[in-house]
């Protein structure tokens, strides 16, 4: 996969189109071998945006493309330049951050500064990789997110119905509240005050959301399981990762082909510690970067591996028994089964390339 590094363009001559994405307006810098902006410009999310943005670039004829979140907020520009041959590079948002906050702006934010700090991280960072819109990939994305929202909507909704209910039922609700236990407590209940039948009603719709939503959540987990078995995926045969799981590793992984390395990989899913050496003393400490949604189907996948009789609990049980807390075995664990992760995502990948070939 290229770089942002090509002989066959003279560094003097690079110009990289520096994009800042939102959902309504796409900011570009066009950004020299100076680190300084030569133009600048800001278009709308349509049509007639995109060719006012291909006739602003027009005016450099060796500039290549930089987009913040390029597989993210940024999708829809890459894809249609993509369509047209335009190879684009992915600035990560975090490295954009940093070098706006290092700028001599003191930091100062706007689109126009965003985008400048965008093609400076990639003029200063040449392993940065060119990226393409995969639809599968893209729609694992969508889904899962979908799924996530409608989950969180479901929890807090079933939280309003349990604070409803606790002032209708003086004797309690069970742990773990559902659409059908709700309803049965409902039914006992026979309010004979004006505020008494009102909660009872808003309960009643409260109860037909939930069940609304299960069916949703329900509707959308199939949607997404029969999406897995069409990648040729094989995370779900580890233990740990059913199909939400792989879902969500897939979704946020973009193509395990990108990562260089298990350890790369491990970096991008936060379970690899990070150096914080001086002089003499070598230490390491706990990331707190890395994909948090990676993160999370590690750890569901850790905590399984523990309550189950498999290798994951024999080595937890062995970084314990070397004194180790719980936590610290379990993100011993996680490094470990990212390991784990990569390898068979890497597989897959070679078997998918060997089978359409």
């Amino acid at each position: 996969m290229p770089t942002m590094s090509s002989k066959s363009v003279d560094p003097r001559d690079r110009v990289v189109i520096a994009v800042d994405p939102h959902k309504a307006s796409w900011t570009a810098v066009a950004v020299g071998g100076g680190l300084s902006a030569l133009g600048a410009v800001r278009v709308p999310v349509n049509r007639d945006g995109y060719r006012r943005l291909r006739r602003f670039a027009a005016a450099w004829s060796q500039a290549s493309w930089a987009i913040e979140g390029a597989a993210g907020l940024g999708a829809p520009l890459t894809e249609r330049l993509g369509a047209d041959g335009i190879a684009v590079v992915n600035v990560p948002a975090k490295l954009a951050r940093r070098v706006r906050l290092l700028s001599t702006g003191h930091g100062r934010k706007s689109d126009e500064a965003d985008a400048l700090s965008v093609g400076i991280a990639a003029w200063s960072a040449p392993e940065l990789r060119t990226v393409a819109v995969d639809e599968q990939i893209a729609a694992l994305r969508a889904l899962t997110e979908h799924r996530d929202d409608m989950v969180r909507t479901r929890t807090q909704t079933v939280n309003r119905l349990h604070a409803l209910l606790v002032k209708l039922v003086p004797s309690g609700l069970p742990h773990g509240l559902t659409a059908d236990t709700a309803a049965a407590a409902l039914r006992r209940v026979r309010p004979r005050s004006d505020l008494g039948r009102t909660l009872r009603a808003l309960g009643v719709e409260l109860v037909a959301e939930v069940r609304r939503l299960d069916h949703r959540v329900a509707s959308t987990t199939k949607a997404l399981a029969e999406a897995v078995a069409r990648s040729g995926s094989t995370l779900t045969t580890l233990l740990g990762i059913g199909d939400v799981v792989a879902a969500k590793i897939l979704a946020h992984t973009g193509g395990v082909g990108r990562f260089r390395s298990e350890a790369a990989f491990a970096s991008f899913c936060g379970v690899a510690p990070i150096e914080v050496s001086s002089g003499e003393v070598q230490r390491h400490r706990l990331s707190r970067a890395g994909d948090r949604q990676l993160n999370y189907a590690l750890h569901v996948m850790a905590i399984t591996q523990i309550q189950r009789d498999s290798p994951g609990k024999t080595y937890y049980q062995r970084k314990r028994a070397a004194g180790k807390s719980h936590k610290e075995a379990l993100r011993c664990l996680k490094r470990r089964l990212s390991d784990t992760v990569y390898r068979t995502m890497t597989r897959d990948s070679v078997s998918l390339s060997v089978t359409t070939t």
